[in-house]
């Protein structure tokens, strides 16, 4: 133990810097997104330890406070630019909701053809759509189906 007590009091650069990579090691091994934040934070440990040396419980204290404010920063203005509201986009169906389209075939007991995305599809709504060419919107999607209504006038 008096050797790794040595070796921090020398250069605790290198063992911020360890920490901040066990971090990052796992962050992408499980890919949370949790951990980047202490491994940035004990990265930045590191760098103040080694330019003003202030003390292992300073150090503690700094690598404690920047992992709590980086992780909240990170979570309050990133969090809508992680996680958007819109519709799964790998999911190439669910890009169609919102979408408008052009009825192609009159419907009959609420099934009938729709032109949406420059595509062909089967349609189906619980409101009268009477006229070819009026114009829908996509409002759900049942596999291979899209689920339809009349676009207010």
């Amino acid at each position: 133990m008096d050797a790794l007590g040595g070796f921090y009091a020398m250069h605790p650069l290198w063992l911020w810097l360890a920490v901040a990579a066990l971090f990052l090691a796992i962050e992408v091994g499980t890919g949370s997104g949790w951990l980047l934040w202490p491994a940035a934070s004990a990265f930045i440990v590191a760098l103040v330890a080694q330019a003003l040396h202030p003390g292992l419980v300073i150090e503690l204290g700094l690598f404690a406070v920047l992992t709590i404010a980086t992780t909240y920063l990170a979570r309050r203005f990133l969090r809508p630019v992680l996680e958007p509201n819109s519709p799964d986009l790998n999911d190439p169906l669910q890009r169609l909701i919102g979408q408008r389209g052009q009825v192609l075939s009159t419907f009959e007991q609420g099934r009938g053809r729709v032109f949406v995305d420059g595509k062909d599809w089967a349609a189906e709504t619980e409101e009268p759509i009477p006229a070819i060419s009026q114009e829908v919107v996509v409002i759900g999607v049942d596999g291979a189906v899209l689920k339809v209504r009349k676009v207010p006038t």
